[in-house]
């Protein structure tokens, strides 16, 4: 202890081994060996982030290759890829409904709904194209805020009014239809070009991977020289560098393989540049964190000022208009619009996608790249499944247990994290 120029007792700053101690653990902290105890530590801690779902896709990976050598061939991936966009913007919406804690059960209904409105009005009744595009996610902003409507002010639970609404929306859609129950979309036209026969050119899918790579580094550093600042510790030089690196290898790697056959799909870069988004709205902006918050805790969130029935809405929103996204892009694929379309399993599939890729069903904790894991999980089965022509009873199977896994292992991970905040 010390006295100051008023005479008052003030601290001394630390010294020796005290010191030495917290040089030490800062120093450690900040090395490569020190991100890799880090990440060791939110393991155990329940944060899995994506772990498992990259080893189940590894393990997938592995046993259909070695039943099936055409899986993991250039074509089959291209293919595999062009059938995972579609659900997959579908499973984008239930990721924001998820994170809120809460459910829609029409997704499918309304992703026909949508096809069936572009087919119609842009077929029979001659709108143009994006007029009629226009028109069904406007459709699918109304449902959506319908369903906001009657959780808010009537307080109906999502399972249930979501439920009326699947009904509902898959009598309009057979409605709207008529009697043919199938409208044939122009061949050659944009919209179907996109869903079947547009790539990206070699060398913009080479620019392409190259950019998450440079992305997370020069994110990571501008964070890193923000905490020295503040000082505490940071992650290290090199181990932003060989993370961005090792990510730029593996894009580059995928890219080139691709390149060897069609190239890499407009569609799934479609896709991908929604999950973009989507990612950043959920992490690097109020109202991503107002909506962890209110899937956190809800009366907590409302306590805090925020306005909780407003974030309600626009995740019921935003699911149904990526609901109806969704089903303009299976229209452009099918170059139809169908009373099929839309139904069977394309629900399961929605929300399956983004269970199986982390997002929690208790609310709170979920990312975009959720779907995109999850539905290339789910559409990866049911590839392997019919190159090896098994039924599909198989494939249901299949999907239903490794969906309880996800689920075990995301209550695990929860019960991890409690217990760990405890301590």
């Amino acid at each position: 202890m010390s006295t100051d120029s008023t005479g008052n007792l003030k601290a001394s700053p630390p010294t020796g081994p005290l010191l030495d101690r917290s040089d030490e653990r800062v120093k450690h902290a900040t090395g490569f060996g020190g991100a890799i105890r880090a990440f060791l530590d939110r393991v155990r801690s329940g944060e899995l982030g994506a772990l498992p779902v990259v080893i189940g896709l590894v393990i997938i990976w592995t046993v259909f290759e070695s039943l099936n050598t055409v899986f993991l061939s250039s074509n089959n991936l291209v293919n595999l890829l062009f059938d995972s966009s579609t659900v997959g913007v579908i499973s984008l919406g239930i990721v924001c409904i998820l994170m809120v804690g809460e459910i829609d059960l029409s997704v499918g209904s309304m992703s026909g709904f949508a096809s069936a409105m572009v087919g119609v009005l842009w077929v029979n009744t001659g709108w143009p194209v994006w007029l009629a595009v226009l028109a069904a996610l406007a459709a699918g902003a109304i449902v959506g805020l319908i369903y906001a409507q009657l959780f808010n002010r009537f307080g109906m639970p999502s399972f249930v009014s979501t439920l009326a609404g699947l009904l509902a929306i898959l009598g309009l859609q057979l409605y709207i239809l008529g009697q043919s129950g199938s409208i044939n979309l122009p061949y050659g036209s944009a919209m179907v070009n996109i869903g079947q026969s547009l790539f990206m050119p070699h060398i913009v899918a080479f620019i392409i991977a190259l950019v998450p790579g440079i992305v997370i580094f020069a994110t990571g550093y501008r964070t890193a020289v923000r905490r020295r600042q503040a000082g505490l510790s940071a992650q290290s030089l090199n181990a932003m560098l060989i993370r961005a690196l090792v990510l730029t290898v593996v894009l580059e790697v995928i890219a080139f393989y691709l390149n060897l056959d069609r190239g890499v799909p407009w569609m799934f870069g479609f896709f991908v540049g929604l999950v973009v988004a989507l990612n950043y709205a959920l992490t690097r902006t109020i109202w991503g964190r107002w909506i962890t918050a209110v899937g956190g805790n809800r009366e907590a969130a409302r306590r805090a000022g925020i306005n909780v029935r407003l974030i309600y809405t626009s995740a019921f929103v935003l699911c149904s208009v990526l609901a109806a996204i969704g089903g303009v892009l299976s229209s452009a694929r099918l170059a139809s619009a169908s009373q099929q379309a839309g139904t069977g399993d394309v629900n399961l599939d929605a929300i399956a996608a983004a269970v199986i890729g982390g997002t929690s069903l208790f609310g709170g904790r979920g990312s975009a790249y959720s779907a995109l894991l999850g539905i290339i999980v789910i559409e990866s089965i049911s590839n392997g499944l019919t190159l090896l022509d098994l039924s599909s009873s198989l494939r249901y199977m299949i999907t239903g247990g490794v969906l309880a896994i996800a689920v075990i292992v995301d209550s695990l991970a929860r019960r991890s994290r409690v217990s760990h905040g405890r301590a």
